[in-house]
């Protein structure tokens, strides 16, 4: 750690950026009048600190009030560096009166936080809750609470209890010229006044919680004559006289007794004792000043009066008295003797040549003084009023005033640079800038609540509109409308100046005496001082005060102490000697990253070619008298170097042995916006002051070399040293400390919350951060620096448990906070973590979880040139910078380099380290997966297979990252439609389990995007097998008709000429579309899978016109299922051994046929689609007969070779119906007729439909002939058994085919008549007359061939005939034509007989 100089501080102001007036107003109004006179007041400020405000576990940690007084207002403000206040600013103002000086007083008790107000004509008391009691539970862990003004508004002040008018003595004019105010041990609140005639007249008010009254007392000067004439000196007996006018009190409590200590306008010092109403102690001042001959005449107007009191030194009084040009402080100890006598001890003097003095504050060891010189510039001082050398007080830096002209460079626009200054957080508040713009648009409008952003704007606006409202002529030159800008924001720029000057003035000093915290009290603010690091002390010390010094800390050995003294005065030679263009010309070079070593030598040559004022020579003499100077340099260098060994990466504050409320109050400490703002404002002002540190070091190395022997004592060796180290370490740390400064001032960005939700997803794949940009602990601060969000983001953490993880036990949590130790290690430990050469990188990683891409471009482009740590890491925050900005490609470029420090840097090691996949072996093809991931996240897939491939070289030697890589390159191709790109990375994978799983993908997605053109032709080496698994497995498991892997497969085998198994998987095809899609659709379908099936078989040659048919209603095997259960989880029974059926061409035909007659009968009568998919040749029959489907029936029956009757009988049936039916039956015919193919005869007469289907019925008896006229007797049979009377075409045709069956089936029917009728026809067919019509060739006679009768038959005519007695006739008639035909039978074979 740089070592801190104790003796000096230096001012951080926290300015507010909120335009917004906080203050929340309370009126008391007593119904007072003004007094005459008007008598003002200056303003005046101060601060009260709770007692436990440096104890780590307290409520009240590091929180205070400060408050400004103005007329008749005073200002409240609770401030805690730990957590933000709500509600935490009051502006009382008091109706008529006027705040005394010292006119405000704030004390605590165990319960309240007691405001005593004094005022010219009353007194107040304001009683609030302590912040101890405010609080439910002891644990507070919110970072935003409420202060103790937050129920103010609630109280009523005018209230007899809380307010009291002071009663005016007869005669008295005038009001009371100071004030103290003090609560007892009693609870009653006391408030001393200096009476303007002399005198002090004390205001009792009783304990806020009890009734009671108001007591006034007077302490004269005559009440203590009574005890002390003995030894009173004589000038001061007698009445009250102007001279003990008191200009300065102050109240101690002692022993239930209350010494009140005034100072008065005599120059005497007086103690009095509020119980017993005396003075105690007179003793004059100027006994302490020397040569005071003229002073005792002066009035003493300035005169001040401080008290402290601590446990070794009891109680001290420090007296300042304002004397022209040699003002004095005295400090005075009380002591104690018997008989309650008091005396003062001199125990310091001390003097101050500064005019006017605004405050000073007394501590037990120190005198603390705050001035204002002639050119109202703040001074502050302070002293140990003990120890200290020949009186030299210790400086503090104040914060000096903006610069009065900014510079603008040749290349910079007047308004942006203006804007920058303005709005740079550092120089102006929000305040001064808003009133500076109403004066500037003349009191238009009020501005209300603005953002900064917003503010921004409206300057911009208003001082653009009036350069524009100006402008007269309409065209000038471009240099012309510079100057013109340059005059018109200096205008504001000026008045911004003075709004800010105002709000600058110090009203008061103060400082906690139980933290040590320094704080200065301004018009508008309030700024912090911190201990000043001792390199910061010896550039910024005053020349005088660095020409009295002759030691420094940053070096024991005091040789080297004073070379590096005169050698800092040599920088403030060279610093002073920089003129303002040639400081631009090096903040050029930094902004540009260009070598600030040649930006130096640039400047080395201004100075000398403009050395007007012998500069150079006054160094040069300097610099001879330093014996040493690359050892005083070394030393300079070695204390501003921030680079550190040690490991700041804790990320928690869990600390062993810590208990919960440590935790707790740990993770709140520095934490509000104050502290935040402070913090980085001082790493802020670290790095500007030491920029310019290393800026003049630079050049005055640069002169060295040019000096050459002429100063350098130690000759070529030094100046080697220089050149080679010395000069480069300059340069490396004025870069640093460039980039320190640039990202303290370097605002956030807002950032949408679509980004927000895609770099949660980022980081969610990069495994950085469970909750990154959403960080509950948002700022106040509006706009954020990017430091202060990585303070409060990350840092805060990561330091606070650096600080104590040394202090373990049950001593940490009673730690004290001590303000100037803790803050040093705060601010030098920030700056450590910032620090670019330090291993950490924790500060781009918070800007990239907080998607501030701008800034961390920014960031890595400034350290890009020189900066040799985390080189990689840089490289990978940029390519997510390009990610986010949707450069792809760039962002690639960026993770590719970055790979190659994969194995060095702790980031990327911790990157690779959450890594779980197992297949990746080494860190860089882990750091590769992280990435490709993350390229997957954002979609990038070109991106992904650029970066795998380059991964591929990587693993040579890694079968499984490999396989993964080739994988992920697959996928990609695949999502891209690559498919030949695709389809190779396939074949290139190693990995046969993750090659099948990627041709399944493939076959799935080729599918899918109906691209199998792709999908068959590529060449599947050795893969031909594992492809027809994958599309076969795909076609048995899926829904037929949504998915169509059977016709890919058969596309497949066509393609490879594979005829045979592109038939079988048709087939198969068609068998499941009868079995599972019975519909129309399947059913046109299965005959297209059956016709292409026979194209196949048709290929081939015969012998090898054959497939094995598929197994019906077997369970394909899918992956994944188990061999031995089936879905119910049951043990699966034995598997049958199944017989191979073979099926040749001729059986495709068959079921070809089968399936051609399903989808006629469901194109002509849907319905039946349902049933006819399953259906069998002979079930088809019926179904197509019952349709009225005859022909397609018929083919099917002689395809199957069936049995017809089925069909001649179902049409016979349907002729019966038509000839018997209605019209409607008649109509309904018509359609089934149409599908039926009647022999085109031309017929000139109208049919019906029962004509057609008689006609149809005839033709299919002459086309289709059976063996002994099977159909027409069964046609015939369906008739009779109907009782229809046969058609005379049918019985004529069947006659000729088989009488005797006619014969039978008439008797079977019983139809006589026609039996009989037939017989004699038969018999004379027979005989010869009409035997054509019988089928009979040639008649009865001796030469023709055997004939013969039906005799059965024919007996059983003639009986049936013969028992009825009604066909007699008939009977009669049979018989004679039988005895006829015996007649001729005998006849003819006797003479057959004779011719043998």
């Amino acid at each position: 750690m740089a070592a801190v100089l104790e003796r000096s501080f230096i001012e951080i102001c926290g300015f507010e950026r909120e335009t917004l007036h906080r203050f929340r107003d309370v009126t008391v109004n007593l119904g007072l009048s003004a007094l005459p006179g008007g008598v003002k007041f200056p303003d005046s400020a101060g601060a009260f600190h709770y007692e436990e405000s440096g104890k780590l576990l307290s409520v009240t940690s590091n929180r205070f009030i400060h408050w400004s007084t103005s007329g008749d207002t005073v200002q409240l403000v609770e401030q805690s560096l730990d957590t933000n206040l709500l509600n935490n600013a009051v502006k009382v103002k008091f109706t008529h009166c006027t705040v005394l000086s010292g006119g405000v007083n704030i004390q605590e008790t165990l319960n309240n936080v007691i405001i005593l107000i004094t005022t010219n004509q009353s007194v107040h008391r304001v009683v609030l809750p302590h912040p101890t009691r405010m609080y439910r539970s002891e644990l507070v862990t919110e970072l935003h609470m409420q202060s103790i003004f937050t129920d103010v508004g609630k109280l009523s002040l005018q209230d007899p209890s809380h307010s009291a008018i002071i009663p005016s003595t007869v005669g008295q004019t005038g009001s009371p010229g100071t004030s103290a105010a003090w609560l007892n041990h009693k609870g009653e609140a006391h408030y001393a006044l200096a009476s303007p005639a002399g005198g002090i007249m004390v205001v009792t008010l009783p304990p806020h919680d009890i009734q009671g009254s108001v007591s006034v007392v007077e302490l004269k000067r005559s009440s203590m004559m009574q005890r002390l004439s003995g030894w009173m000196p004589s000038a001061i007996r007698g009445e009250q006289s102007p001279a003990d006018l008191a200009l300065s009190l102050v109240v101690r409590e002692l022993e239930e007794d209350s010494f009140i200590f005034a100072l008065c306008q005599d120059h005497k010092l007086r103690m009095w004792s509020l119980r017993e109403q005396a003075c105690l102690l007179e003793a004059d001042m100027l006994e302490y000043m020397p040569a005071c001959k003229g002073v005792k005449r002066l009035a003493g107007q300035g005169h001040r009066l401080r008290l402290t009191f601590c446990a070794t030194t009891g109680l001290c009084v420090a007296v300042y008295l304002a004397v022209p040009q040699r003002g004095q402080f005295i400090v005075l100890q009380l002591v104690g003797t018997d008989n309650n006598r008091y005396s003062l001890d001199h125990i310091s003097s001390l003097f101050c040549t500064q005019e006017t003095l605004v405050d000073f504050t007394l501590t037990s060891t120190d005198i603390w003084g705050l001035w204002v010189d002639d050119s109202n510039t703040t001074i502050v001082k302070y002293i140990n009023f003990e120890h200290n050398t020949a009186g030299q007080w210790n400086q503090v830096f104040v914060q000096p005033p903006p610069e009065d002209e900014v510079h603008i460079g040749v290349d910079q626009d007047p308004r942006e640079t203006y804007l920058e200054v303005l709005f740079s957080h550092l120089r102006f508040t929000a305040s001064a800038i808003v009133k500076a713009l109403q004066i500037y648009r003349r009191g238009s409008e009020r501005i209300t609540d603005l953002s900064w952003e917003s503010l921004k704007k409206e300057v911009t606006v208003a001082v653009e509109s009036e350069l524009q409202s100006s402008v007269t002529e309409f065209e000038f030159s471009q240099e012309e409308y510079r100057q013109l800008q340059v005059e018109f924001w200096s205008k504001f720029y000026a008045c911004c100046l003075q709004y800010q000057e105002a709000l600058s003035m110090p009203l008061g000093l103060t400082v906690s005496t139980h933290t040590s915290m320094v704080c200065l009290l301004k018009k508008g603010f309030v700024s912090f001082l911190l201990p000043c690091f001792a390199v910061d002390h010896l550039y910024l010390s005053y020349d005088a005060d660095l020409l009295s010094e002759d030691e420094t800390p940053v070096t024991e050995d005091p040789e080297v102490g004073r070379d590096i003294l005169q050698l800092v005065q040599c920088l403030r030679l060279v610093s002073d000697a920089v003129s303002g263009e040639m400081a631009y010309e090096m903040e050029k070079a930094l902004e540009h990253v260009e070598s600030p070593e040649r930006a130096a030598e640039l400047i080395l040559e201004n100075m000398l070619s403009n050395d007007n004022d012998n500069v150079i020579e006054d160094i040069q003499n300097k610099l001879q008298d330093i014996r040493n100077p690359t050892a005083a340099m070394m030393v300079l260098l070695r204390e501003m170097d921030l680079e550190t060994d040690s490991d700041l990466g804790g990320e928690g504050l869990i600390i062993p042995g810590q208990t919960l409320n440590m935790r707790i109050s740990l993770s709140q400490l520095y934490g509000s916006s104050s502290a935040v703002s402070l913090v980085c404002q001082a790493v802020c002002h670290m790095a500007m002051t030491r920029a310019l540190f290393c800026r003049d070091l630079l050049i005055l190395q640069k002169l060295y070399l040019r000096f050459g022997d002429n100063v350098f004592l130690g000759g070529g060796a030094q100046l080697l040293q220089l050149q080679q180290d010395l000069i480069p370490r300059s340069s490396h740390l004025l870069s640093s400390y460039y980039l320190l400064r640039h990202i303290s001032q370097s605002f956030t960005s807002a950032v949408p919350m679509d980004t927000i939700d895609a770099n949660l997803q980022h980081l969610t794949v990069l495994e950085l951060s469970d909750s990154p940009a959403l960080n509950t602990n948002t700022s106040v601060l509006s706009p954020q620096t990017v430091v202060e969000l990585f303070y409060q983001t990350v840092a805060r953490k990561v330091i606070v448990s650096q600080i104590f993880s040394q202090q373990q036990g049950p001593s940490a949590g009673g730690a004290l906070l001590l303000w100037p130790h803790m803050v040093s290690n705060v601010v030098n430990l920030l700056a450590q973590l910032l620090w670019p050469s330090n291993p950490g990188f924790q500060f781009p990683e918070c800007l990239m979880t907080n998607c501030q891409y701008t800034q961390l471009q920014e960031y890595v482009r400034l350290i890009g040139p020189w900066c040799q740590v985390n080189i990689g890491s840089c490289r990978f925050m940029l390519g997510q910078c390009y990610l986010a900005n949707g450069e792809g490609h760039k962002a690639v470029q960026c993770f590719q380099e970055a790979a190659t420090e994969v194995e060095k840097e702790e980031f990327l090691m911790k990157l690779t380290g959450t890594e779980e996949d197992e297949s990746a072996s080494t860190p860089r093809l882990q750091y590769y997966n992280k990435v490709l991931r993350l390229l997957e996240d954002v979609g990038l897939p070109e991106l992904v297979i650029q970066l795998a491939s380059l991964a591929i070289t990587e693993a040579v030697s890694d079968v499984n990252s490999q396989a993964a890589l080739w994988t992920r390159i697959f996928k990609h191709h695949l999502d891209l439609g690559h498919n030949s790109e695709a389809y190779e990375a396939l074949t290139q994978n190693p990995d046969s389990s993750m090659q099948l799983d990627c041709l399944r993908q493939l076959v799935v997605v080729l599918c899918e995007r109906s691209q199998l053109q792709d999908l068959v032709q590529f060449s599947y080496v050795n893969l031909h097998d594992e492809v027809v698994s994958i599309i076969e497995s795909r076609a048995r498991g899926l829904d037929l008709l949504a998915h169509n892997y059977y016709e890919l497969l058969y596309a497949f085998h066509i393609n490879r000429h594979n005829y045979r198994k592109a038939g079988t998987v048709m087939f198969e095809f068609g068998m499941r579309l009868g079995r599972e899609v019975r519909t129309h659709l399947g059913l046109q379908k299965q005959v297209n899978c059956y016709l292409a099936a026979l194209n196949c078989l048709r290929l081939i040659r015969p012998e090898y016109a054959w497939i094995v048919q598929p197994t019906s209603g077997a369970v394909y095997e899918r992956p994944g299922v188990s061999p031995k259960r089936n879905s119910d989880g049951d043990f699966a029974s034995e598997p049958v051994k199944r017989q191979v059926d073979i099926l040749e061409l001729k059986d495709l035909e068959k079921e070809y046929m089968l399936a051609r007659s399903r989808l006629t009968l469901a194109q002509h009568h849907p319905p039946s689609a349902a049933i006819a998919g399953s259906a069998s040749a002979v079930e088809m029959v019926a179904l197509l007969v019952q349709t009225g489907l005859f022909d397609c029936a018929l083919s099917l029956c002689q395809s199957f070779r069936l049995t017809l009757t089925p069909v001649f009988e179902g049409l016979a049936f349907k002729c019966i119906k038509l000839q018997y039916g209605g019209e409607e039956s008649q109509n309904e015919a018509w359609s089934w007729l149409a599908a039926n193919q009647l022999s085109s005869v031309v017929n000139t007469k109208e049919s019906s439909a029962t004509d057609e289907a008689w006609r149809l019925l005839a033709s299919y008896l002459d086309r289709y002939p059976s063996a002994n006229g099977q159909h027409h007797r069964c046609v015939i049979s369906k008739l009779l058994s109907h009782g229809v009377p046969l058609p005379d075409w049918l019985v004529k045709s069947y006659k000729g085919v088989d009488a005797a069956a006619l014969l039978r089936l008439y008797l079977n029917y019983d139809l006589l008549d026609a039996a009989a009728e037939l017989v004699m026809e038969y018999v004379d067919a027979l005989l010869g007359r009409g035997h054509q019509y019988f089928g009979i060739e040639r008649p009865l006679s001796a030469t023709s061939a055997l004939v013969w009768l039906p005799y059965t038959s024919i007996d059983q005519l003639l009986q049936a005939l013969n028992e009825t007695q009604t066909n007699t006739s008939i009977y009669n008639k049979v018989r004679d034509k039988l005895d006829d035909y015996h007649k001729l039978v005998d006849q003819t074979s006797r003479r057959r007989l004779l011719t043998r």
